[in-house]
């Protein structure tokens, strides 16, 4: 087992930032929902952990208004939960990511404004990155979040943001019964609101910088006479870029119906559909943003000079003056994505002490990640162009089943459950010609009339999930939550032949099978009341992440040769996690505060490496290289200190260090004690907010310290600090066209700070003294949006 951990504690902070509307009415189209939430990139770091469960105690404040940050009182590990209302108060559009990150230890980052552009979107918890977190919609997992996701989607494309409801962070292990084979580091389990009893229809508009546009209408039934309901939404979203040439859009429609049938049954239907097409932004090294600054971009404008390029670096010609590489700048780059998701759910009770769920889910995914390429010119037959537009194509179709059983007997809640899926993807490398004349779309789906196929895959991935919990109420004051889980995942890969030109090519990477497995992962912990106002709580976990099943994944044991894949498939093991916490709460009336220790294990940590001396030619393969430790503290406070006003400030600190030195071909890498790429050691959030029920507003300050992209840490993103402010009105009027009517104003980064966002986009590298690297996105300057709402009853 791992070592313990001494007691991380102090005192105070971790919170609940509450929104104070006093007498005033909620917003029509925010109505109170059931809480139904249960017990939610890139290749970038090493990752710790921490622990998740139901929130399943008293509440925390006595307090009428909708809370917006709450604490999981009586829970036996760190959770905090953000409700619908905190997320409605930020541009409509933006990912929830961006409401979670004021949480202890959460670091989200994106380089657009609204969080919501997926290449550069990173979330980090207690240093595990999103490859190594659990997520989940109403219980359907979303998998890993990775930019070319091979067993799920982003909840932005799962889930319109005014259909958000509850969403529920656990900053370690997630529990026992959350659909997710990846959950090292922690679980986000996101909620869609439930379809209101009356009749009603909600429309908004949102304009702002970079030509902004969103529009949004949501019509609800009420209740229909058989008693059941449901709403239908749509949006559409195009904004252009903040800086190039370039868009971000989307159409997206959700729907979801509730029929009660009988007094112990209610059956829930919900389905997605949306469609996404966002132009890339230039990823930046260190060296680019000191000699240039942060507004280089791609030339999508440009064609002649995207072909002046790709010429000199194919003759050996030298670059146009102010271009140093073939890398500075490229022409073009845009991801594709276009998803249909669905889920239909039994809640049934069969008596007063048994009560439970069954739910089967759909998904289904077309991608592409498009990139015009100065490195494989088109054919003269073709075009002729010196440049190619390089493709790499997703399409996942996947289903699955999830159910569960409750059991309540004397001080005993019982809970057991499983889950199990059948995922089958396809991916693909292509090439696609250019003609010399003409400026090619930035935006177009490319099909059918390929040149070159690289490679091109089928995966199909099976996963087996079992799982049992009790929670004992020992004593009024003494509760114990204790279970385990037993998860088998079954990986597959068969690769087919590509082409060029019409001519077969052996396909470089291999076919074969793995597994993932362990029959025992248990998770315990225990709160203590120490009073009204006081509880302690401690917990630890073990957890399995499965292996990546693509040919591009971080952890796939199938992007390599055949050879290299021979060499690791009976040596490698998945990757594990040992998580130990202790924490306290305190609630009262104006204050509310938790700190929390944590200590993790992490155990056989992934990554690609050289086998053997590099002149031999040997691949590039997975390798279990080591682990990593981590120590941390997660605090927050809330202070209710005037009518209507609230101040809310979290603090995480984090010390995550590899473990081991790790050789790569005949070379030693010093990585031993260095520190976890991508994650801050300290981050730090402030708001002021206030809320009488018409005014509301908050102004907020994200602190980032700074953070490395290479193992041996030579080379670092500066600190930094950003400023918003989101400013609304409620008319409270009873005039038929001011009721149900409100405004907003968000601004981002209100001072205008130069700073990078995400760190990582291209993954991480051992070493990168003279920081020439380009893995970094700058961050938006800033922006300025204006969105009206009515709804009409």
């Amino acid at each position: 087992m791992k070592k313990s951990f001494s007691l991380l504690l102090g005192t105070c902070l971790s919170a609940l930032l509450v929104n104070h509307a006093s007498a005033a009415a909620p917003q029509p189209d925010q109505t109170q929902q059931k809480n139904a939430a249960t017990s939610a990139a890139k290749p970038a770091s090493t990752q710790v952990a921490k622990t998740r469960k139901k929130a399943d105690a008293a509440p925390v404040a006595a307090d009428k208004a909708e809370s917006i940050v709450v604490l999981g009182a009586g829970a036996a590990r760190e959770t905090q939960n953000v409700s619908h209302k905190a997320l409605q108060e930020y541009t409509p559009g933006t990912s929830p990511f961006k409401a979670l990150s004021k949480l202890p230890g959460v670091m989200f980052t994106s380089s657009d404004p609204l969080g919501s552009y997926e290449w550069s979107q990173q979330i980090i918890i207690r240093g595990f990155d999103q490859s190594r977190l659990g997520f989940t919609m109403d219980g359907v997992p979303l998998g890993n979040l990775a930019y070319g996701n091979d067993n799920g989607l982003s909840i932005g494309r799962a889930l319109q943001t005014e259909n958000n409801g509850r969403a529920t962070l656990s900053q370690g292990a997630g529990s026992v019964d959350v659909a997710a084979a990846n959950n090292l580091g922690g679980a986000l389990q996101f909620t869609s609101i439930d379809p209101t009893d009356k009749f009603g229809v909600d429309v908004a508009g949102t304009i702002g910088s970079a030509s902004t546009w969103r529009t949004f209408m949501r019509v609800n039934s009420g209740t229909l006479p058989g008693g059941g309901k449901f709403y239908v939404s749509y949006d559409y979203q195009d904004a252009n870029k903040w800086k190039g040439d370039g868009i971000q859009r989307q159409h997206q429609a959700n729907a979801k119906y509730v029929q009660p049938l009988g007094d112990n049954v209610k059956l829930t239907l919900f389905g997605d559909w949306s469609q996404r097409r966002e132009n890339d932004y230039q990823d930046l090294s260190l060296q680019t943003v000191h000699k240039y600054g942060y507004n280089v971009d791609n030339i999508t404008g440009n064609y002649a000079l995207a072909k002046q390029i790709a010429s000199a670096y194919q003759n050996g010609t030298a670059f146009p003056a102010g271009i140093p590489d073939q890398d500075f700048v490229y022409y073009n780059a845009a991801g594709l994505r276009q998803d249909a998701m669905g889920y239909g759910k039994l809640d049934f009770r069969i008596n007063n002490r048994l009560k439970g769920y069954i739910m089967g889910y759909g998904h289904t995914n077309s991608g592409e990640g498009a990139w015009v390429t100065p490195y494989v010119p088109t054919p003269a037959e073709l075009g002729g162009s010196p440049l190619s537009t390089r493709t790499t194509e997703y399409d996942i179709h996947r289903a699955g089943f999830i159910g569960s059983l409750t059991y309540k007997i004397a001080n005993h809640t019982i809970e057991g459950g499983f889950w199990f899926e059948n995922n089958n993807f396809e991916q693909a490398r292509r090439y696609y010609g250019l003609n010399t004349d003409g400026s090619p779309s930035s935006i177009h789906w490319y099909t059918n009339n390929s040149f070159y196929t690289q490679w091109q895959s089928t995966f199909n991935t099976k996963t087996y999930q079992v799982h049992l919990q009790d929670t004992w109420q020992i004593t009024p004051a003494l509760k114990l939550n204790y279970g385990f889980r037993s998860l088998i995942v079954d990986n597959s890969a068969r690769a087919l032949s590509g082409n060029y030109l019409g001519t077969p090519m052996a396909n470089p990477y291999p076919s074969g099978s793995i597994q993932a497995a362990n029959g025992f992962l248990p998770q315990v912990g225990a709160n203590y009341r120490l009073n009204h106002h006081n509880e302690i709580f401690a917990d630890f976990a073990r957890n399995m992440a499965a292996y990546d099943n693509s040919q591009t994944g971080a952890t796939s044991p199938f992007a390599t040769t055949i050879a290299g894949y021979e060499a690791i498939k009976n040596k490698i093991r998945p990757e594990m996690a040992y998580t130990e916490e202790v924490g306290y709460r305190y609630h009262s009336n104006t204050i509310q505060a938790s700190l929390t220790g944590y200590y993790v294990e992490f155990e056989n940590r992934l990554l690609s490496i050289t086998q053997g001396a590099g002149i031999q030619g040997n691949p590039s393969v997975l390798a279990n290289v080591g682990g990593v430790t981590a120590r941390g503290i997660d605090a927050a406070f809330n202070y209710r200190f005037a009518r209507n006003w609230s101040l809310y400030a979290s603090y995480a600190f984090n010390d995550s260090t590899y473990n081991d030195n790790v050789t790569s071909g005949s070379t030693v890498y010093a990585l031993k004690g260095k520190k976890v790429v991508a994650m801050p050691r300290n981050l730090a959030n402030v708001q002021v907010g206030y809320d009488d029920g018409a005014i509301w507003g908050n102004a907020n300050m994200q602190f980032q310290d700074r953070r490395t992209y290479t193992y041996l840490n030579d080379a670092w993103v500066p600190a930094n600090y950003i400023f918003n402010l989101n400013l609304g009105y409620r008319f409270q009027s009873q005039n038929w066209f001011l009721r149900g009517l409100d405004a907003q104003i968000n601004v981002s980064n209100l001072f205008n700070k130069h700073y990078i966002a995400t760190v990582g986009s291209n993954g991480a590298v051992f070493s990168d003294p003279t920081g020439s690297f380009a893995t970094l996105q700058a961050g938006s300057p800033r922006m300025v949006f204006f969105t009206l709402r009515k709804h009409f009853d």
